[in-house]
């Protein structure tokens, strides 16, 4: 054999992995809100159809999507939103060689594509782009899309593979961080994922470990019923923690993500339509409140979309109130909200992700409605009209932004002072008294490597309360500081 040949044989053989153990993990994966899991169809009636198992024409999740989200959450989570991947980080142990990495190895992790448990009931969700100056739609921006509905499951299944070399404590620890973002409902699928989309959840696991030098496990592995969608007859037991299946534990390892958590709830001051695109069945009114599918029922929501719309528009009439606008560079919104740049086809995504919320306790009511002739103060031909929106009701919006600064903060306590008073409408009509809202409660959670702060907001007989008044204060004094200091620069 030559010295060539020698060398290359050395080569395969070092790249040969010995696998000694393989851990199998089932869960249950079930979706908490509308989800678009796109194919990229162009021929579809609709601009973004849903991907479909040719056979079975349910819900068709891929593997490589899951592992993608999986990937992205465990390395936010040990190094924050937006890090780079080095080779030795967990991430890389658990799903493989960074990208233009040749020597790094391939993932020890199999994520199997799933087919959803039934024939998935679809939503048709439509979408239009608003010109931020006229308030009105901006042309040729109007989108549809088909989305799952919120109550879909599916089965997972996934496969580590540890070799002789690997470090299986380091291992099973990127995997329990990974699947706990599945279990908290922290990970989301899909498209639209920072608009309320593909919020998804995990609340039961079923894990076997086979130990592949012993003889019997090794049978016991390859008699194992890898095809069966679901979950396997007990034992092993299902159970709520993946840490504890897993029997690991993450005492040593912080969170580092860098976020703010806005939850507060709302009630409705009269009515609230935001416009639906699809019909119901038989005679139904020109316009009605849009609604989503929730445990089977359909309730009316608060789209993500609708809701980060109006903060945006209402942010930029606040920094514009601030600061004269032709001399501040808009950059704060851009950064905040995300930004598309068609003449240099570049974009910047969100770091503001506003979840979609569903209204409870709610009257529909169709009114007519007509419009009248200006000129002679009557009906105009043909202009009767009617729709349904909804009347009261409550709801509570969850938004969260990333990697938050002290001044950016500022901006939302503002954004939400303006919610909270009804001087900012949510969806349309607002010009005849429609969306208006009225704050009940709120909270803020600073959270960054393990450390949390926290601030309440409440409104009692009238009268607020809040816990930290003289910081939040602070917070506004940031963003003022911010946008008049850049300006005078």
């Amino acid at each position: 054999m030559t010295q060539t040949e020698l060398s290359s044989s050395q080569r395969i053989k070092r790249n040969q992995r010995e696998i000694i153990r393989r851990v199998i993990v089932r869960g249950c994966l079930r979706l908490e809100s509308p989800t678009c899991l796109g194919s990229g169809d162009a021929d579809s009636p609709t601009d973004m159809p849903l991907l479909r198992d040719s056979i079975s024409q349910r819900a068709l999740l891929t593997g490589s999507a899951i592992a993608g989200a999986l990937r992205n959450y465990l390395r936010d989570y040990e190094h924050d939103y937006g890090a780079g991947e080095a080779s030795d980080d967990l991430a890389t142990e658990l799903f493989g060689a960074i990208r233009r990495d040749d020597e790094g190895d391939q993932s020890p992790l199999i994520a199997y594509d799933t087919i959803s448990s039934t024939v998935p009931t679809l939503e048709l969700r439509d979408g239009v782009k608003i010109d931020s100056k006229t308030g009105t739609a901006s042309d040729k921006a109007k989108y549809d899309l088909e989305v799952l509905a919120a109550g879909t499951e599916f089965p997972l299944q996934f496969e580590l593979l540890i070799d002789r070399q690997a470090d299986q404590p380091k291992l099973l620890q990127g995997l329990a961080i990974a699947l706990q973002g599945l279990e908290s409902g922290e990970i989301t699928l899909g498209m639209k994922k920072r608009r309320g989309f593909g919020r998804c959840q995990v609340s039961q696991w079923q894990v076997w470990d086979f130990d592949v030098t012993d003889p019997v496990q090794s049978r016991q592995w390859v008699e194992y019923d890898h095809w069966t969608e679901g979950f396997l007859p007990e034992p092993p037991v299902k159970q709520s923690s993946i840490l504890e299946a897993l029997k690991v534990s993450l005492d040593e390892l912080q969170d580092q993500r860098d976020r703010l958590i806005l939850q507060a709830t709302f009630a409705i001051n009269g009515s609230l339509l935001i416009r639906s695109g699809q019909a119901s069945i038989g005679r139904a009114p020109d316009v009605v409140q849009l609604k989503s599918y929730r445990n089977g029922e359909l309730k009316p929501v608060l789209s993500g979309t609708s809701l980060a719309g109006v903060l945006r528009h209402r942010a930029e009439r606040i920094v514009n109130t601030l600061v004269d606008s032709t001399n501040y560079p808009n950059s704060l919104i851009s950064d905040l909200f995300g930004d598309v740049n068609e003449k240099a086809k570049t974009a910047k995504s969100s770091r503001l992700i506003v979840q979609e919320a569903e209204i409870n306790n709610t009257h529909d009511l169709v009114q007519n409605r007509i419009a009248i002739d200006r000129f002679t103060g009557g009906a105009l031909q043909g202009a009767l009209f009617d729709e349904q929106p909804i009347f009261g009701g409550e709801f509570t919006m969850c938004i969260e932004l990333r990697q938050p600064k002290n001044y950016e903060i500022g901006l939302l306590l503002l954004l939400l002072k303006d919610l909270w008073t009804g001087d900012l409408p949510v969806g349309g009509e607002s010009s005849i008294g429609r969306g208006r809202l009225q704050g009940r409660s709120a909270r803020i959670c600073h959270c960054h490597q393990g450390q949390k702060q926290e601030w309440t907001i409440d409104q009692v007989d009238q009268k607020l309360h809040v816990s930290d008044a003289q910081s939040l204060e602070e917070f506004v004094l940031a963003l003022v500081n911010h946008i008049t200091g850049r300006s005078a620069a």
